[in-house]
């Protein structure tokens, strides 16, 4: 199992925070805002508007929900202005962890998530100290008894994907960013259905917890999962099935 994939089976796993519908819709709903404020309300002329509604929509977010959220963007409804703040540090073991929040309030936010490295074995970092690690690209994945190797991977070329990785259980498809809807549509196209699709970052490299490490590096991902200003969270963690199934 790849280390992207990692957090994703954790938080399936523990029942993380993210799960949850009512998390889930204020994220989306803050990631609409911020994205209609920063490039218009009109998802033909912004890409990442466009990716964030079809999120919304995967999600069942009501339409109503979608339009006042992006009101609230471009100034057309009042609302709480959001600003973007990206947070690196390190977690137990020396992980990279990268965080990108939207906050109303940047102190308060950071001394918040200096709190939460702190209290979990970690400690936050300057700008730039573990950014550099990870690269955003599209991820897309399917089940392996979905399809063969061969046919998905002409598919994603085709399309523009950039590589198909075995991941035991499932099929990863990277894709660059801009390539990222064209593949996803084709891999649709082809009555696939996607267990996950988003844009996110990748690391370069994994660093691999053992013993008390893999429990302290849970508590602190799901303590930034559970954060409210914490809008995505990324990390370069990875441990073996085993250990993780041991974690209380």
């Amino acid at each position: 199992m790849s280390g992207h994939s990692k957090w994703a089976t954790i938080k399936h796993k523990k029942g993380a925070a993210d799960a949850k519908r009512g998390r889930v819709f204020t994220r989306i709903i803050k990631e609409i805002t911020v994205a209609a404020r920063a490039a218009g309300g009109d998802p033909e002329a912004n890409p990442r508007l466009r990716t964030i509604i079809a999120d919304a929509k995967a999600n069942n977010m009501p339409a109503d929900n979608i339009k006042r959220a992006i009101q609230r963007g471009t100034g057309e409804l009042p609302g709480v202005m959001y600003e973007e703040v990206t947070f690196e540090g390190y977690g137990p073991g020396g992980v990279a962890v990268l965080l990108e929040t939207a906050t109303d309030n940047r102190n308060r936010t950071v001394s918040e998530i200096r709190h939460a490295f702190a209290k979990n074995g970690g400690n936050m970092g300057e700008s730039g100290s573990v950014g550099w690690i990870f690269s955003k690209k599209g991820y897309i994945t399917v089940p392996k008894e979905k399809a063969d190797e061969d046919t998905l991977l002409n598919l994603v070329l085709e399309a523009g994907g950039d590589d198909l990785k075995d991941d035991a259980t499932q099929w990863e498809i990277f894709t660059a960013t801009d390539k990222y809807e064209a593949v996803l549509t084709a891999v649709k196209k082809a009555g696939l259905e996607p267990t996950t699709a988003e844009v996110t970052m990748i690391p370069q490299t994994y660093v691999k917890l053992e013993g008390k490490n893999v429990g302290s590096m849970l508590r602190l991902l799901e303590a930034m999962e559970d954060h409210e200003d914490v809008q995505k969270v990324y990390s370069n963690f990875d441990a073996d099935e085993k250990e993780m199934a041991n974690v209380e």
